[in-house]
């Protein structure tokens, strides 16, 4: 589904969520936009777990002991990529989680490096940041120095 720009009038969903709008004078982070995050972070996570079940089922349904040493090799090559995605996936699951307990504790939407707002935008965009678009684009750029 592409992208569409939200407008007063467009209340076309981006990526199956309505963008949030904020009211004049609203407090960043206020009860409003946790829950808007609440909702994103928890579709998110469902959607990793339905995917979990559709892969189990399918390697359930789809194992087979091919005669052909060539079958049988496409076969655990298909099964090592989807199990590599999943435990990514795993890892996301994890990660959702550790952010819906920031945003109970009151503790969401602020850099851990610097403390200022992440904004909104960021965190539709990716709403597991940490880091302000200013400390990630520091932290990457080391990253490339280091070479890690």
């Amino acid at each position: 589904m592409p992208i569409t720009k939200a407008t007063p009038t467009n209340t076309q969903l981006v990526r199956g969520f309505q963008p949030y709008k904020e009211t004049k004078g609203e407090e960043y982070m206020s009860e409003q936009m946790r829950a808007h995050f609440t909702a994103i972070l928890n579709k998110w996570k469902k959607e990793l777990m339905e995917e979990v079940d559709r892969t189990v089922h399918h390697m359930q349904d789809e194992a087979a002991n091919f005669p052909d040493p060539a079958d049988r090799a496409s076969q655990e090559e298909e099964f090592s990529l989807e199990l590599r995605a999943r435990d990514r996936e795993r890892k996301l699951i994890k990660k959702i989680d550790e952010t819906l307990q920031l945003i109970e504790d009151n503790e969401y939407g602020w850099c851990d490096s610097c403390g200022v707002e992440i904004g909104i935008r960021r965190l539709e965009a990716r709403p597991t940041a940490t880091l302000c678009i200013d400390c990630k684009t520091l932290a990457e750029i080391k990253e490339k120095q280091i070479g890690s």
